[in-house]
């Protein structure tokens, strides 16, 4: 942290003009899914869930990042250097573009809302309910809603609840036509945790109704607040966002799960971050509630539209028709992995490159399951971050506990919002016999490691899978991530030092020659790696970098590729996220050009290519360029040694390289253009053109 800190002093000036904000490109990025919902070459019902998208990404942005900058207001000097600006001033152009965003939001709601009703699906509130569906909506509210509410009335001699993170309120004001003084306030919460957030309304004719789980409330508000004498009530949603940064105490005494599931409780009741709420709320409603929040004009206030929770869009009703929605994409199999044939004969023979979610995930689960029945294994290593909610993954080890092998899960506890899960799947790892430990203090473990230990006539054989995302069947369904399948010894047996490091054994992490893991080597490596490209590009010598990653943020080594541009190096960058380096600048980044992809699956995989000379080097990882991942977290980049796969990679990069229908070019300028097409180019839509092509790679292999 202090290099890093000493770093930006040095080039605090450079930073402040070569440098975006993370916080700053990241909004950039949401907006870039904004600009999804708007794209009308997206199917209808795909823009609804890219609101909803939007709208899960901006909560967390604010319960991690914007809370990170709060708590910098009151930190030292030096520690406000870490994001290069005024952290008050940083907040204020946060809300400024949050704000705008959310006009444009409620502007491309409506468009869509509109669309969905030209197309016979209506979205309908409280007043525009016929009889008939009125009735369907009382009985619905009467048997399923009505006994998950809890109101609550408010007044000054009770103490104001504390609102859920999260969750989505409707703040109710009570008054009487004859008497505007007699008010009384109350609040309850929309039960969208237990209940669906939409319901479909019988219909009779081709025309499909939705009613949102809140105007079903609306619709029945009179007879929740029956017994009280008022004649009109009214009701304005309203949602808090919390701190979600977890405070650990330093008690020895106490384990680290306990300390975990103790600083989850605080979660809840942390420091409120955002307050939402819908911009028609009378004044008197809106200052009361502010004052007993304890909010002020410094909070980030943001005036909305009438729903919240615009996450829940994202399981909007799937209706039959395929232009509405995409249609649903079958995981195509590997040509090197037949059916019903041993995956680990395979791979002693051969490396497999798969590609989710173009091929399918189930091949992990298939090598799992056949280690737990092999004879000769002897064990299976893993390493967890995030896991699907039914983890065939986790059964598959459990059946491994049961056959009799060692299995150990290194399961990563502070995974963000996933905390509660892996804890409850630590629990059900350790019942059924499963070694499970959580990890290092004060390191995250995040690489995506399985290690297969089998004997043969030789003598023990390392069989591993090394990824860039989790081992997640779900996600697998909507990330686009890689996986090598390898039982080359160099790799298997430096993968088993890094397992030695994570289970606190004599380990030789520090000198490996293949696989390069962070925080030991990776930053250092990935210097010298840009280093041999400088060299070779003054030599006038061929001299490229192309990189894919999620995020690239880190000053150091954004310097470094400035300096490579700088020297003549070609730098090609695909970012999906964030992009703190300023690409195609004269003077310092000319020679770097910069796109992000959003499409259909969410572009997850980093891959890293240098010229080296003509001997080129490539690698997966699961790092990004970030400050966390190079000196904060263990990750693994692993080099691609067989030659069909090294192709495969550099075609699956250049034909993303190629996208002129998806791809965005990030220049600094933060506006997101689409690539230029010009009328005679062919159309390339990049995660298309891959299933063709991983379908074409298949045809070839019978």
């Amino acid at each position: 942290m202090l290099e890093v800190l000493e770093y930006i002093q040095r080039n605090k000036v450079d930073d402040e003009i070569h440098i975006i904000n993370r916080e700053i490109s990241w909004l950039a990025f949401n907006a870039r899914v904004l600009q999804e919902a708007e794209d009308p070459s997206n199917p209808l019902l795909e823009r609804v869930r890219f609101l909803g998208i939007f709208s899960n990404n901006l909560d967390e942005f604010f319960r991690v990042r914007v809370a990170t900058v709060k708590r910098m207001v009151t930190l030292k000097k030096y520690l406000k250097e870490i994001i290069m600006e005024n952290p008050k001033e940083l907040l204020a152009k946060i809300q400024d573009t949050v704000l705008s965003q959310q006009k444009d939001f409620q502007r491309i709601y409506s468009d869509i809302i509109n669309e969905l009703k030209e197309e016979g699906i209506n979205l309908v509130n409280e007043e525009q309910l016929s009889e008939d569906q009125g009735a369907y909506v009382k009985e619905y509210f009467h048997q399923h809603v009505y006994p998950a509410l809890v109101p609550i009335m408010l007044d000054d001699t009770n103490r104001f609840p504390t609102l859920r993170d999260a969750s989505i309120y409707l703040a109710i004001k009570l008054s009487k036509s004859s008497d505007k003084k007699d008010v009384q306030y109350s609040i309850l919460e929309v039960p969208s945790s237990v209940l669906p957030r939409f319901l479909v309304i019988p219909s009779i004719s081709n025309k499909r109704y939705i009613i949102i789980l809140d105007d079903i409330i609306r619709y029945c508000l009179r007879e929740i607040y029956a017994i009280l004498n008022y004649d009109v009530i009214e009701a304005y949603t309203i949602k808090i966002t919390r701190d979600a940064e977890l405070d650990l105490d330093s008690d020895v005494s106490k384990s680290f799960l306990e300390k975990m599931k103790k600083s989850l409780k605080k979660r809840k009741k942390a420091e409120a971050v955002r307050f939402i709420y819908d911009r028609n709320m009378p004044k008197d409603l809106l200052s009361y509630l502010m004052n007993s929040l304890d909010l002020d004009k410094n909070d980030n206030i943001i005036p909305g539209g009438r729903y919240h929770n615009f996450k829940d869009f994202m399981k909007f009703p799937h209706f039959d028709s395929g232009q509405l929605q995409y249609d649903d994409v079958k995981p195509l199999l590997h040509k090197d992995l037949q059916p019903y044939q041993s995956i680990l004969d395979v791979i002693r023979k051969k490396d497999v490159l798969l590609h989710y979610p173009y091929q399918t995930f189930n091949y992990f689960i298939s090598l799992l399951r056949e280690a737990a029945i092999d004879p000769k294994v002897r064990s299976i290593k893993i390493t967890v971050y995030r896991l699907a909610k039914r983890s065939k993954v986790v059964n598959a080890l459990i059946n491994a506990a049961k056959n009799g092998k060692r299995v150990t899960v290194i399961l990563e506890l502070q995974a963000r919002f996933d905390e509660e899960a892996n804890i409850k799947w630590s629990g059900v790892l350790r019942d059924e016999g499963v070694k499970v430990l959580f990890g290092m203090p004060g390191l995250k473990i995040h690489s995506k490691l399985c290690l297969i230990e089998r004997e043969s006539e030789k003598g023990t054989r390392f069989y591993s899978s090394i990824g860039t995302g989790n081992y997640n069947e779900n996600t697998a369904e909507l990330y686009s991530d890689l996986a090598l399948f390898t039982s080359k010894q160099k790799i298997t047996r430096e993968i088993d030092e890094v397992f030695n490091f994570l289970e606190g054994e004599e380990s030789n992490i520090q000198n490996l020659k293949h696989i390069v893991p962070s925080p030991m080597t990776l930053r250092g490596k990935l210097r010298d790696l840009i280093d041999i490209e400088i060299k070779n590009a003054k030599k006038e010598k061929e001299a490229y970098i192309t990189l894919k990653m999620n995020s690239l943020v880190d000053p150091e080594l954004i310097h470094k590729l400035y300096e490579a541009s700088e020297a003549g190096v070609k730098i090609r960058l695909n970012v999906r996220g964030i992009c703190s380096l300023v690409a195609g600048r004269k003077g310092y980044s000319e020679n770097i050009e910069a796109i992000s992809i959003l499409d259909r699956f969410l572009e997850h995989s980093r891959v890293f290519i240098f010229a080296n000379g003509g001997d080129e080097k490539i690698f997966i990882s699961s790092a990004d360029w970030m400050g966390r991942n190079l000196d904060g977290r263990v990750e693994v980049t692993c080099p691609i040694y067989d030659s069909e796969i090294r192709k495969e990679v550099n075609d699956f990069i250049d034909i993303q390289w190629n996208d002129n229908v998806k791809a965005r070019i990030l220049d600094g300028t933060l506006k997101n253009k689409l690539r230029k097409r010009e009328e005679k180019d062919k159309p390339i839509r990049s995660q298309f053109e891959l299933y063709k092509y991983y379908k074409g790679k298949l045809k070839e292999g019978k």
